[in-house]
């Protein structure tokens, strides 16, 4: 299919780009497209005008230091996968860029353009719930910062006005004595993922004090479950399968055409106690 049609402007300038999308309430932004085009195709999307800002300056950093990782709206995700200090500042982010697509996707897709998609199929809004960061906006009002947890309010849909663009995302630096995880199951390599966990687990000597796990494919929107009590302090069959079991009390897991809620359902279990281990292992190594 043909997207239906709709008026084109590339703005010089952030400004210029804010008037336009003040100017035409049903505008939608474009950066990478990896998301938009299909949907225009599909003409589940059919935008007046498509405000294209990709000519805009300076928001194609990505930026890597004591206080987390720094993403403009314009880095692409094979240009944050390939920063040296991304992995070193919060491993996470590069582990769940990695899972992203194909590479011809991670190319031109951007992070931040991911994120207020708001796909709960999608890797990087479960990591920026999970990791507690927040999306930078510009509107007419000004700049302001959204939280993860109030970013996300429904299926595809965040809490930016019409108006708005997204110009910078934040992933906090990983703490001390914490450790990491990611795996996802899809069909096939780059597909969207039937079920897909990450952990964050903080440890003092053997025993947990901190554990979360974020889910993707397996709810409306981004999920995050503190399994910290569920785990008691500890990783063994027991704990690991007390903390599945209050994940899926919390998820909602559905059918569609790639999986059955209870085959979800069953996923989520199995990632939950490999991922959280692997995070508990992850954050013992950090320690030694």
């Amino acid at each position: 299919m043909k997207p239906a049609p709709f008026d084109y402007v590339r703005p010089g300038s952030l400004e210029e780009a804010l008037q336009a999308l003040a100017g035409h309430p049903e505008a939608k932004v474009l950066a990478g497209g990896q998301s938009l085009v299909p949907l225009l195709s599909m003409r589940l999307a059919a935008p007046a005008v498509l405000v294209d800002i990709n000519g805009l300056p300076d928001l194609d950093h990505v930026r890597a230091d004591a206080d987390g990782v720094r993403i403009g709206a314009l880095a692409r995700h094979a240009q944050v996968l390939r920063h040296p200090g991304v992995a070193q500042v919060q491993p996470l982010v590069a582990l769940a860029l990695a899972n992203v697509a194909h590479a011809t996707i991670r190319n031109r897709g951007t992070t931040v353009g991911s994120l207020v998609h708001a796909d709960a199929a999608a890797e990087m809004p479960m990591v920026l719930r999970l990791l507690d960061g927040s999306v930078d906006v510009v509107g007419p009002e000004g700049r302001r910062t959204i939280a993860a947890p109030d970013l996300y309010v429904g299926p595809l849909e965040s809490s930016l006005h019409h108006d708005e663009i997204a110009v910078e995302a934040h992933f906090p630096a990983l703490a001390a004595h914490t450790g990491v995880a990611f795996e996802e199951i899809a069909r096939r390599h780059g597909d969207y993922a039937m079920c897909g966990v990450a952990a964050v687990v903080t440890v003092d000597g053997d025993r947990v004090v901190s554990a979360k796990a974020g889910y993707l494919s397996v709810s409306d929107i981004p999920a995050v479950v503190d399994l910290t009590d569920a785990l008691d302090g500890k990783i063994s069959d027991a704990s690991l399968a007390r903390a599945a079991d209050a994940a899926l009390a919390v998820l909602d897991p559905e059918t569609d055409i790639h999986a059955t809620a209870d085959y979800r359902a069953h996923l989520a279990r199995v990632l939950t106690a490999r991922v959280v281990t692997a995070a508990y292992d992850n954050a013992r190594e950090e320690k030694a």
